[in-house]
């Protein structure tokens, strides 16, 4: 007995900001949820001008994040409690080098060999990663994007980075997605000037849109 068989399902690949457990690989191109500690001043610096590339650390230059919130609740170091604010970031990854030991030969060069992002799995026995938690350096700023507000001192706080998260957003470095409509078939954000394609499916006639994650024909009579 043939089965016939009209449609298509997605199965996400992580690559729409998904969570990663901390000692999975990041994918190469893949877009995932990542953390960044800071102070109450960075963080106003930072929703307003973007990220700026550190000049020091274990792997040289890039921003720095996490995907252990733990770890980005602990910045900066030897700040007060009451002077630390985590970002939720979408961080597009590119291309990913594992460096997993002190004086790997590409701690401090992984992008000038075309990687763009250092990725230190957890517990991987390197001196300068004491609390053996994953660390994370991109190299490029534009590849991180803060999503909303984790962590901060208190609600006014709180309140103040996120009005300043809504009017930066859309801009490289900065806040998340612009202002976006929702697909009345996918259901998912149009993006300005990224319409989604619409279009009717070749075999049953409905109406489809190329992003539906999951579309199945009707049965025939």
């Amino acid at each position: 007995m043939s089965v016939q068989f009209s449609g298509w399902e997605v199965v996400d690949d992580g690559a729409s900001g998904v969570e990663l457990e901390a000692s999975q690989k990041p994918r190469n191109r893949g877009v995932y949820t990542m953390y960044h500690g800071t102070s109450v001043a960075s963080a106003r610096l930072i929703l307003a001008n973007g990220f700026k590339p550190s000049s020091k650390g274990m792997l040289g230059t890039g921003v720095y994040v996490s995907r252990d919130i733990k770890k980005a609740a602990h910045y900066p170091l030897n700040s007060s409690i009451t002077d630390r604010v985590v970002f939720v970031l979408h961080v597009r990854v590119g291309r990913v080098k594992r460096i997993d030991k002190d004086n790997h030969p590409m701690q401090f060069t992984w992008h000038t060999n075309g990687y763009d992002t250092a990725w230190v799995p957890p517990n991987c026995g390197m001196t300068s990663v004491r609390s053996g938690l994953e660390e994370d350096c991109v190299f490029d700023p534009k590849r991180v994007t803060v999503a909303r507000i984790a962590k901060a001192p208190n609600a006014t706080i709180q309140k103040e980075l996120q009005q300043l998260l809504s009017k930066t957003s859309g801009k490289p470095g900065r806040g998340g997605a612009g202002a976006a409509d929702v697909c009345s078939l996918c259901k998912r954000k149009t993006q300005q000037g990224s319409p989604h394609i619409k279009q009717q499916c070749w075999e049953c006639g409905q109406n489809i849109c190329i992003l539906m994650s999951k579309h199945v024909c009707p049965a025939k009579p």
